[in-house]
């Protein structure tokens, strides 16, 4: 996941990943189904931050089907191209993409974590694995243990540049208020942040 976020985050308008195929791997690790967990929730991140996830795809292939590698890339490069640069397909300004991407990147460690320990599945047929990440529980799931600590890491990121208020975070991070409040109070029990009377504004702790 690191080396694929890297990747956007150096101008790159989207990541094509080959795989073997599944039930196909050399080695005991199951690599290809890790590639497709690790996919399907980076796609999930994307689309969080406001990218569009179509922007990273995974093709299963052997090494003699130079056939499917060919067409898999040519289709790819045409969608990439139909959305367009990265960031400026979505509406987004390069400053905004930084800060998004950096956000992501930080957090890869802990992500990596949650995965092991709650999101990695065992080997199942590609069409298990595409409706579990589509799923009510794979949303709460996500929501629980990587949306709302990626949206406190964000937070904290702002507060660096000085002090703000809860309507100005949450324009910035397109968040409503009310969540800003609640990352705001979860912050400041793990005393990231404080409430500075003198400007009535949030800063680092």
């Amino acid at each position: 996941m690191a080396h694929v976020f890297r990747a956007f985050s150096k101008g790159v308008d989207g990541v094509f990943l080959g795989a073997c195929h599944l039930n196909e791997c050399n080695y005991i690790t199951h690599g290809n189904y890790h590639a497709l967990t690790m996919v399907n929730l980076a796609k999930k991140l994307l689309e969080h931050i406001g990218l569009n996830p179509e922007r990273l795809k995974i093709e299963f292939m052997s090494g003699s089907e130079s056939n499917l590698f060919v067409e898999g890339v040519n289709g790819f490069v045409k969608k990439v191209k139909e959305l367009g640069p990265l960031g400026r397909g979505e509406g987004m300004d390069e400053k905004e993409l930084k800060f998004k991407l950096e956000s992501v990147i930080q957090l890869i460690p802990y992500i990596r974590l949650v995965e092991r320990e709650r999101l990695r599945l065992p080997a199942m047929p590609e069409e298990e694995y595409r409706k579990f990440f589509d799923s009510d529980e794979l949303n709460r799931l996500f929501e629980e243990t990587v949306a709302d600590k990626l949206a406190i890491a964000q937070i904290v990121s702002l507060l660096r540049d000085g002090p703000l208020s809860t309507a100005e975070i949450a324009k910035t991070l397109s968040l409503t208020p009310s969540k800003v409040s609640k990352y705001l109070n979860a912050s400041s029990k793990q005393r990231l942040v404080r409430y500075d009377e003198s400007q009535k504004r949030f800063a680092l702790a």
